[in-house]
């Protein structure tokens, strides 16, 4: 054969090479570098499990380079995610349902906590049940969150609706601040937040698990295009999930949680104390039983109810099938 064509064959079947050791996530053996996994994350004990899951090494330990990166709710991380700025991500089902019914090529792998929010009122704002809130002005992480969709349902269960109330998108450490200089009468935020709030000297009107006892709150979401490009990465990042689930709940249950508050990155972590009370009330689950998909469609059905969502999504909607 020409030496030429030899030489032009080597090179191809190299690059082939390269580029598949790439899509794996692994070094190449050129001496390139990886591909990285962007995940998208919201500053909140929901998503401890990526917290810990980062700062144990796990993520390394599988060939796989991440870039993390913080929104302020899940709307947000969802618009990215449909823009193709995230592979990943950890947010409430709320926004990732609304997005898949807009047409967002976006599955969830697993399910990452139940509950973990809270309606929390200053003690001068006299609400002291939920027809209180009429007139009142109510932060929310924004409309596409799970917190402004658990305040709809808790208003229309006591016979209110949104607009007998003020409500105020705000970023959530802003709403602790606004609550403290009097800005707003409440908020309706997920954890650390509310027992922040709270170890503040505000109170908590009603917790979600009081709102929707046992709902689903915070997911593990990827793109459809890293789902089909990178499956094994996938079913890897899922693992990871239930790994670092798995030692969040031994160390809730061995009562040593500051284990976990001292792998939290310093802006989730604002008060240690805190951490540990938050964390320890928190269920985090991981995975996608049959059990756990019920629940999700069973809040499905109360977003389609009140009009968050437009229309029913079925399980392959909504859920990878690991495939």
């Amino acid at each position: 054969m020409n030496k030429k064509i030899t030489f032009v064959l080597v090179l191809a079947v190299a690059a082939l090479l390269v580029m598949g050791s790439a899509s794996a996530g692994l070094f190449d053996f050129l001496g390139g570098g990886e591909d990285t996994v962007t995940i998208g994350y919201l500053k909140s004990d929901h998503d401890a499990a990526l917290f810990v899951a980062d700062a144990q090494g796990q993520f390394k330990d599988k060939g796989i380079n991440t870039e993390l990166v913080p929104f302020n709710n899940g709307g947000d991380l969802m618009t990215a995610m449909a823009s193709g700025d995230v592979d990943v991500g950890y947010a409430g089902i709320t926004p990732v349902m609304a997005s898949i019914s807009q047409g967002v090529p976006a599955k969830v792998i697993s399910g990452v906590q139940i509950e973990g929010s809270a309606i929390v009122v200053t003690n001068d704002s006299g609400i002291e049940s939920a027809q209180d809130l009429a007139g009142k002005t109510i932060g929310t992480p924004g409309d596409a969150s799970i917190q402004h969709m658990l305040l709809l349902y808790y208003l229309d269960q006591n016979g209110l609706s949104e607009n007998d109330l003020n409500i105020s998108a705000m970023k959530v450490p802003s709403m602790v601040d606004a609550i403290n200089t009097g800005n707003l009468d409440g908020m309706i935020t997920f954890e650390p937040y509310a027992s922040l709030a709270e170890s503040q000297g505000h109170k908590v009107l009603v917790g979600s698990d009081e709102i929707i006892p046992e709902h689903p709150c915070c997911v593990v979401v990827a793109s459809q295009a890293f789902l089909d490009e990178h499956p094994d990465v996938a079913k890897n990042i899922s693992e990871i999930h239930a790994n670092a689930t798995e030692f969040i709940n031994e160390n809730i249950k061995a009562n040593t949680t500051d284990k976990v508050v001292e792998l939290l990155p310093d802006d989730v972590a604002l008060d240690s104390d805190v951490e540990v009370a938050s964390i320890s009330q928190i269920e985090y689950i991981s995975g996608l039983d049959d059990a756990y998909k019920q629940k999700v469609m069973d809040f499905m059905n109360v977003e389609v109810d009140l009009g968050v969502l437009k229309a029913p999504l079925d399980e392959a909607d909504i859920f990878w099938d690991g495939s």
